[in-house]
């Protein structure tokens, strides 16, 4: 169990939440980085009092600093100052760093021996080998956060190696579940962000309404679970009750059901492999039924894109995930359509030459020019 966490992405959704449950569970927060968020960092730090404090954004450090100065809190700024607390006193390191972004401290979390409690999808979608090579090598310890993922990993906890023959993959189908490309030629960025069952920051929930997240989630899970794609089933369950599972050499499907809240995934995370009391309960007879359709690939095209990606594998998926950070900055400033998100993230996919290997910084050059072709077709 954590008894020393380090937080990055302390300000966004995921850690808001996670440090909900270290104050319930008695952890001791000892760094926290954020993006640009000042007020909230202020709040937290004087709350927590960690060690370090870092903000990605220069200039929000130096203010941090003024404001923090009554306190021991060292304030640090920059990607350097994020790897630095990543690396710093702690037993666990909770990475919701939303993006590429949170790549390079997950590397430096993994080399530093921490455990790695990993909220940022990106890391695996884009350095999934480098990751799982880091992983082998340290002997580190990485437990998913994302709420599928997380389902996946408590629902194999006693089943036998090699009985695992599939992965259940849900999704809540955003919401534009039922239109037509039609329908959505038009739709506004407040339409977008209006999910139906989960509070969340705005690129995910852009990425959601697209399917992007989902596409991103099977990559993730070809890495976290050593399955290919092909064994991986994605299934829209509007109701967000089964958040994933999987299914047995024998037929037996075993999932993890739950509320619409991050708190379970977080805290088990933090708490594995106990189990700590949280509060919230799953009440069966008001839900009713529970739904499931078959995803719509020819409508929400960023689904079939990531999984073609993952297949072709090389930085495939890092063009992918590059193009799609870029177009959804683009879609939320009004600057291109809702369906051109797909249209310019499975273009730069195709535009990505095959590679057999590479290292971090071939990473980060792929993710450059993904952006950059992007911009070059708006």
């Amino acid at each position: 169990m954590t008894e020393k966490l380090i937080l990055l992405g302390s300000t966004g959704s995921i850690g808001v939440q996670a440090l909900e449950v270290a104050r319930r569970q008695n952890i001791k927060v000892t760094a926290l980085a954020a993006g640009k968020n000042v007020d909230l960092m202020e709040t937290q730090a004087r709350e927590f009092l960690p060690e370090i404090a870092v903000m990605y954004d220069e200039a929000a450090a130096k203010e941090l600093a003024i404001r923090l100065k009554d306190t021991s809190v060292k304030v640090l700024g920059g990607e350097k100052g994020v790897c630095f607390a990543a690396a710093s006193n702690g037993d666990t390191v909770l990475n919701a760093i939303v993006g590429i972004a949170g790549l390079r401290p997950t590397m430096t979390a993994i080399e530093a021996g921490k455990t790695l409690a990993l909220a940022n999808k990106e890391s695996l979608v884009t350095g999934g080998t480098l990751v799982k090579r880091a992983l082998k090598e340290t002997g580190g310890k990485m437990i998913p956060v994302d709420s599928e993922h997380s389902a996946i990993f408590q629902s194999m906890q006693g089943v036998p190696d090699g009985a695992v023959s599939r992965l259940l993959l849900t999704a809540s189908g955003g919401p534009f579940f039922g239109k037509t490309k039609k329908e959505l030629e038009n739709v506004t960025v407040s339409q977008a962000l209006k999910h139906p069952n989960w509070s969340m920051g705005a690129k995910i929930t852009i990425d959601s309404a697209t399917l992007m997240n989902k596409g991103l989630e099977v990559i993730e899970a070809v890495h976290l679970f050593d399955l290919p794609a092909d064994k991986i089933d994605v299934v829209v369950h509007r109701e967000s009750i089964i958040h994933s599972g999987v299914e047995l050499v024998d037929g037996a499907m075993l999932v993890q059901m739950g509320v619409p809240d991050m708190k379970l995934p977080i805290q088990y995370a933090l708490t594995y492999p106990q189990r700590a009391a949280l509060g919230e309960r799953l009440d069966l007879i008001s839900l009713s039924r529970l739904t499931f359709y078959a995803p719509d690939t020819s409508t929400f095209r960023c689904l079939p894109v990531c999984i073609d990606a993952v297949r072709e594998g090389g930085l495939k998926p890092t063009a992918a995930n590059g193009a799609n950070e870029m177009a959804v900055e683009l879609f939320l400033r009004g600057k291109i359509g809702f369906l051109q998100i797909a249209e310019l993230v499975e273009a730069a996919k195709e535009n990505q030459p095959k590679v057999s290997s590479f290292n971090l910084e071939d990473v980060f050059e792929a993710d450059k020019a993904a952006r950059k072709f992007v911009l070059s077709r708006v």
